[in-house]
């Protein structure tokens, strides 16, 4: 009876850890759309800088204040020879996102970041010469396929955008390349991730966001009709994002690498739903036909990479 309990608690338990992951991840993804289209903020490196100064005083309370995780020490010498580039690549992933979030619609943009999945095989093959079997190649074609589909049918198709959130792929899967290497003998959780990375992205960040957005933040100040709710929304998605990752950590903990796989193109389905909700922008039959397909690609491939 213990162990039928046990078990029973433990798929609760993945259920709950999935449901604020999907949450915390469609919330922070609308809020940020939001944020640009409806209150006119069109700044992305300023909205990521808030991001990171957020995600790096809350990692800072829940290690140093509310000590809910320990502290994992690092090196001197590797805060700069290792910290550092993940930070750069961590910066460089969440600005990308943001600026095509700026130009296309969730839907797309989310659809287009489907695509990590290729990029990292084709990277790894690439530059460190990994062999895959063919099961895994085969996975990829209806992932690419779906992409083009949908990048053929978007109504709201914006060059710039586009690439922002194709080279944000790129990104995605340097990082993930990138941390067993730089990593390699720190087993950080999310929290000290972030705890470690996020003040770097802030430094990296803020010269930049202020030249510049900065003549552009400060017009906005002063004419924006209704200010206070406007900071406060802004400053809610930053908090909102440092969540993110916390229940990220949780989800990590609680699953399998499958369903966490499953999990991630679900998350995918739901986000694309509920901005389409919010923000209504046109999606033609084609265009979600080539969304599913690159969202079953995305489980296939999962699958595949699991059984190999």
């Amino acid at each position: 009876v213990m162990v039928k309990k046990s078990m029973e608690w433990s798929v609760i338990r993945s259920i709950l850890a999935i449901i604020q992951w999907w949450g915390f991840n469609v919330t922070v993804i609308i809020m940020n759309k939001w944020i640009f289209q409806k209150l006119d903020f069109k700044y992305p490196l300023s909205v990521s800088c808030i991001h990171f100064i957020s995600s790096s005083i809350g990692a800072y309370l829940v290690i140093k204040v509310l000590k809910l995780k320990p502290l994992i020490r690092v090196d001197p010498e590797d805060r700069w020879k290792r910290i550092f580039p993940m930070s750069f690549i961590f910066c460089l992933n969440i600005v990308l996102g943001n600026v095509s979030l700026r130009y296309i619609p969730v839907s797309f943009m989310q659809t287009i970041k489907s695509f990590t999945p290729a990029t990292t095989v084709v990277l790894q093959w690439l530059i460190w010469k990994k062999e895959f079997e063919w099961r895994i190649w085969a996975s990829l074609i209806p992932i690419v396929g779906g992409i083009l589909l949908t990048s053929v049918t978007e109504l709201s198709f914006n060059p710039f955008g586009f690439c922002a959130a194709l080279v944000g792929c790129l990104a995605t899967s340097t990082k993930t390349i990138l941390a067993e290497s730089l990593l390699h003998g720190y087993k950080f959780d999310s929290i000290n991730t972030v705890y470690n990375m996020a003040p770097f992205a802030t430094m990296i960040l803020v010269v930049p966001a202020l030249l510049l957005e900065g003549p552009g933040v400060s017009e906005w100040i002063h004419t924006t009709p209704s200010l206070v709710p406007s900071v406060a929304t802004i400053f809610a998605s930053g908090v909102l994002a440092f969540c993110l990752n916390f229940s990220i950590f949780y989800v990590i903990q609680s699953t399998n690498a499958v369903t966490f796989n499953v999990a991630g193109n679900l998350k995918v389905a739901v986000a694309i739903a509920c901005s389409w909700l919010v923000f209504r922008n046109p999606i033609s039959a084609t265009n979600a036909f080539g969304c599913a397909v690159t969202l079953v690609g995305c489980t296939f491939y999962g699958y595949v990479r699991h059984v190999v």
